[in-house]
């Protein structure tokens, strides 16, 4: 099973044999919206829209935690998260599609882990954040249908909703970071927490504020996403076809010796 959180729009591919809707009631409250469950290149897909259907969760609100268990309650040993970003790398422009291998993590006031301490202190390893494995079979995807992706990049996340300043944007350049977002964290911590394999597909949607002196606008991320939508569609479905069916990465032994 794979999961594929993102915009409403994404499960609304060709050759796509729905399997119904799932509600899942989760330990830490209810996921964004329900769970579509469906069959694309004869792989089982389970769908979320990470922001509500009607995308009206903002980022800051998002209950990371529900949403990733209920990928795991559903069975999903795999996620895969689309996002849209704003480009702080130059090179990164508009329309880049962008497959991260890191993330610096700004935020602050999300909850962060599934382990409370109740049960134990967890130190899962996050060092690769994303799974190299997963993040492979996207490259080579990518590669085979002939578009030109970004194969590495660090995602810095912002807490949000605001959009960052142009010294925020010159800071972050200088740390590191190629790109900007506000999803990844906590959700990759939380996808290896529950030792799914977690990789992205970062949109980059606009330069990063400061990049260029055209103001920045929610109308044109959302245009950017929307016309992204299509190339995205084709991507995924290739994607599914290169996915390996058993895991040989280390993320499914993620909490192994990782309690104190």
């Amino acid at each position: 099973m794979i999961g594929i959180i993102g915009g409403s729009g994404l499960y609304e591919m060709e050759d796509v044999v729905s399997k119904g809707i799932k509600s899942v009631v989760t330990p830490f409250g209810t996921p964004s919206d329900l769970y579509r469950i469906c069959e694309i290149c004869g792989r089982d897909i389970i769908f979320l829209p990470r922001h509500g259907s009607k995308h009206n969760i903002p980022p800051h609100r998002i209950n990371y935690r529900a949403n990733i268990w209920g990928f795991k309650e559903l069975g999903a040993k795999r996620v895969i998260s689309i996002s849209a970003t704003g480009g702080v790398n130059p090179e990164y422009e508009p329309g880049t599609l962008v497959v991260p291998d890191q993330i610096i993590d700004m935020t602050a006031d999300r909850d962060m882990t599934f382990f409370e301490g109740e049960g134990g202190v967890f130190h899962v390893d996050l060092t690769d954040p994303y799974c190299p494995e997963l993040r492979e079979s996207i490259i080579a995807s990518g590669k085979k249908s002939g578009m030109a992706l970004k194969k590495s990049g660090t995602y810095i996340c912002t807490n949000g909703p605001r959009l960052e300043t142009r010294a925020e944007i010159k800071s972050f350049s200088q740390i590191g970071a190629d790109i900007v977002g506000m999803t990844a964290m906590p959700e990759a911590a939380l996808a290896r927490e529950a030792e799914l394999c977690y990789a992205g597909i970062s949109v980059v949607t606009n330069y990063a504020a400061g990049l260029k002196e055209e103001r920045l606008t929610a109308t044109e991320v959302l245009e950017k996403m929307g016309k992204a939508t299509l190339l995205l569609k084709e991507l995924l479905k290739e994607v599914f076809d290169m996915i390996p069916v058993a895991r040989n990465c280390t993320c499914k032994d993620a909490l192994k010796e990782a309690k104190i």
